[in-house]
């Protein structure tokens, strides 16, 4: 099913790619003009760009019922500063709250119930709740386009961070993903919560390169057992693995033994266990199944 975007209004075509491109980390941005009225708004067209300088983008888009502009871009055009609070489940509900269109002048800290904090560098507050915020200064402000729902980019450079003790590791030296439980925006009403139930790790290849799955043996790399995931497992290993002639393995000793006189069956017992064994994330123990039957 192809959608083309051009034949659908925007309010048609919002929901196809706000479902799409998903989940996006929200900012809940504190912004205030040029007379010191504080706004707290929250975007989910947000992310990281830079880490030299430390620039992250936040998107404000026109209104598409009547094409104005919402009043964090009306800020950060008077004002350049800004405060990008990290949202996480504690307090989902309350930015949700935050983000109607209350009158111009009311207070979304009050209306939300979140505490304004002082911040260190810059003059727009903190949302004291949040357990991770970044101090920024506006870099430009770039229009997408002049029509309802064009985008306006807010080009940001992090100044400071605050980040509360309690997401920290161990021995406080980061950010223990584990414990900073992100809130992420879908589409419609949905949202989606980052915790340790749903976090797993992907092995990334740095200086030394994976071998790549061209170079898989065929019966591997045309396997009907293993998926695309678990072929880039083994492919993102450094060198071809060779045989270890110490691994022990009872199950795969049964395999041999139960297997060894139908060839065809033995060699989809060892890919279902190697798959089992990728799953689990034991890479090593995978390619010894597999070059058990070369």
């Amino acid at each position: 099913m192809m959608i083309d975007l051009k034949a659908l209004t925007v309010l048609q075509r919002t929901p196809w790619l706000q479902h799409a491109i998903a989940p996006r980390p929200i900012a809940f941005v504190s912004s205030m003009d040029k007379e010191g009225n504080v706004n707290l708004s929250p975007f989910s067209f947000f992310n990281l760009f830079s880490t030299n300088p430390p620039v992250v983008v936040f998107s404000v888009l026109r209104r598409v019922r009547d094409n104005s502009e919402k009043d964090t871009l009306k800020n950060v055009l008077e004002f350049p500063e800004v405060v990008i609070n990290v949202v996480d489940m504690e307090m989902v509900q309350q930015v949700s709250l935050a983000s109607c269109e209350f009158p111009t002048g009311t207070s979304e800290f009050i209306k939300a119930g979140f505490t304004e904090e002082p911040s260190s560098m810059i003059k727009p507050p903190m949302v004291k709740e949040s357990k991770v915020k970044l101090e920024c200064k506006v870099l430009e402000v770039k229009p997408l386009g002049t029509e309802g729902g064009a985008g306006n980019l807010v080009i940001c450079e992090v100044l400071c961070m605050h980040v509360d003790e309690t997401v920290l590791n161990e021995e406080k030296t980061m950010i223990d993903q584990r414990k900073l439980h992100h809130a992420a925006r879908l589409g419609g009403d949905w949202y989606s919560s980052v915790d340790a139930t749903n976090l797993f790790m992907v092995e990334k290849p740095n200086t030394q390169l994976g071998i790549g799955i061209d170079a898989l043996p065929e019966a591997i790399r045309n396997s009907n057992i293993l998926t695309g995931n678990n072929l880039g497992q083994l492919a993102n290993v450094h060198e071809y693995p060779a045989v270890d002639a110490s691994y022990e393995d009872e199950r795969l000793k049964n395999i041999f033994q139960y297997f060894s006189v139908n060839p065809t069956e033995m060699d989809k017992e060892l890919h279902k266990y190697a798959k089992e064994l990728l799953d689990a994330g034991k890479v090593n123990e995978a390619w010894q199944v597999l070059l058990a039957d070369d």
